[in-house]
């Protein structure tokens, strides 16, 4: 009694099907790797500026991008009258805003804008009576870049409307008329005021980017394992077919 041979013939179109896909799923994999080392190479990177120490806002050189989340030191008088509230931001569970008003420096044509920290809204989804200091201080915080959200509303802020739903520098700049540096400022140090200062450090994981490879190369391997199943072929012993 005879039984049927498996023999391994691969034929051209398959192959080279199975060739392109195997090498373009393997690519994108390795691609994802390295989109990973380049995540925890910028976490080590803002990290390492997060805990650097503080230099003067007269000594930056730096373009923006270089300075974020650097912390600097600045001295002015907060501008209460440009002040503006971003609305809808959350601290533990409670609704309230961020509160947004320029520092003017003296000798300087740039003024630069400070978000103040958090406060708790009031009544009707009010912000609370603030009260802005006169004289000139001394400010701390941490650099930032806001940036418009995704799905980007239009709204248009009048002189006595200052409740925003988000915060760019180009708004605010067309709003007020000022001229700003290109980053705000995030403060850190501590007054009576009663603002919420807990700024968040970056989130940069890179485990989203490692999955994303495993998920590559399984397709790899599942191109792989049906180019080979396909390339066995059912003969009888003796058959020159």
């Amino acid at each position: 009694m005879s039984s049927d041979i498996l023999q391994f013939q691969p034929q051209l179109l398959p192959t080279l099907v199975a060739v392109g896909l195997i090498l373009l799923f393997v690519a994108l994999g390795f691609w994802q790797l390295e989109r990973a080392a380049e995540k925890r190479s910028l976490a080590e990177t803002l990290s390492n500026r997060i805990d650097a120490p503080a230099i003067a806002l007269s000594t930056l050189l730096q373009p923006a991008n270089e300075l974020r989340y650097r912390t600097i030191k600045a001295r002015g008088r907060l501008l209460q009258e440009k002040t503006v509230y971003i609305e809808n931001r959350k601290h533990q569970g409670r609704n309230g805003f961020h509160v947004i008003t320029p520092l003017r420096i003296d000798g300087e044509q740039r003024q630069l804008l400070v978000n103040r920290g958090w406060v708790a809204a009031r009544g009707q989804n009010l912000p609370p009576e603030i009260a802005t200091p006169t004289a000139e201080l001394s400010v701390t915080g941490r650099v930032d870049v806001p940036s418009a959200p995704a799905l980007e509303l239009q709204f248009q802020a009048g002189e006595t409307t200052r409740i925003w739903p988000y915060l760019t520098l180009k708004h605010y700049t067309v709003w007020s008329g000022l001229e700003l540096y290109p980053f705000i400022l995030l403060q850190t140090d501590d007054d009576d005021a009663g603002f919420v200062r807990e700024w968040p450090r970056p989130a940069t994981e890179d485990g989203m980017h490692i999955g994303y490879a495993i998920q590559w190369f399984a397709f790899a391997a599942i191109v792989l394992a049906i180019w080979g199943k396909l390339s066995l072929v059912r003969q009888r012993p003796g058959s020159n077919a």
